[in-house]
């Protein structure tokens, strides 16, 4: 089955490649209070406005997922600077490492942040992920751990991050929640959900003694069939869209 591409109205202070991205934006994040993955008004997804260097999308502080829509998200740059008008001001604590990712990565145009009960569970455990279930099998040599240092407000840690990242595009911060980073919004949420996935099995599996771990080679063998990393099938396109328009039955207004 294809679905016919929208006509996206809009203000006329945004053009049209920001208003498309600034619409599936403000849908991720009702789609993250659909899945029960925010965090009160807490937490970011960022995302790169297309044609604009080093400016980018992320939620208004003070408003909860289910109230963000295409133009109350904040246009910043890569110091945290509102462009433009708002109305709502920008959680320093969530853009600090947003922005050195952003700024050092390629291909980084979508940074992803949650404290899932799983994930940030998992975060809390010595060893981290298990590569014990069918989820993070398809993780193997993505995932990289950065040591606590508290809350995220100081920009000096911004390097520390992306040392400990090494070109892996799931960072788990220690004790606080993983970060995910995708070459597009999809692909990032497609990186999400594998990993929240992963965590939750795994919490459920640990629970009842102990885990069998799957032999490395089967977890290569798994990352590289993955559909969630292969463009030829979407690279999460594909459950974006069936994810979007879930939420768009509920609530359209994101498209506000």
């Amino acid at each position: 089955m294809t679905f016919a591409p929208r006509n996206y109205e809009h203000p006329a202070r945004f053009n049209n490649a920001e208003w498309k991205t600034r619409v599936d934006l403000a849908a991720m994040y009702r789609i993250f209070a659909y899945l029960k993955w925010d965090e009160s008004i807490y937490n970011h997804i960022s995302l790169r406005v297309p044609g604009e260097d080093n400016h980018f999308l992320i939620n208004p502080f003070g408003l909860h997922y289910s109230e963000i829509n295409a133009s109350n998200l904040v246009k910043v740059d890569l110091q945290g600077n509102v462009i433009g008008h708002s109305d709502w001001p920008i959680n320093p604590a969530g853009f600090t490492f947003h922005s050195a990712i952003h700024d050092k990565v390629d291909n980084a145009h979508c940074v992803m942040h949650v404290h899932t009960t799983a994930t940030l569970a998992v975060c809390c455990l010595e060893e981290g992920l298990s590569y014990s279930n069918f989820y993070s099998a398809q993780l193997w040599d993505k995932v990289a751990y950065h040591d606590f240092e508290g809350i995220t407000l100081h920009m000096d840690e911004g390097q520390r991050i992306l040392d400990s990242a090494g070109g892996k595009p799931l960072l788990m911060l220690r004790n606080h929640g993983p970060v995910v980073m995708g070459s597009t919004l999809a692909q990032a949420f497609s990186l999400m959900w594998l990993v929240n996935r992963a965590c939750e099995v795994q919490m459920a599996s640990m629970s009842m003694g102990t885990v069998r771990e799957i032999p490395e080679d089967i977890c290569k063998k798994c990352t590289a069939q993955s559909l969630n990393f292969d463009p030829k099938f979407g690279a999460g396109e594909d459950v974006f869209a069936a994810m979007k328009r879930i939420v768009e039955k509920q609530d359209p207004s994101f498209k506000n």
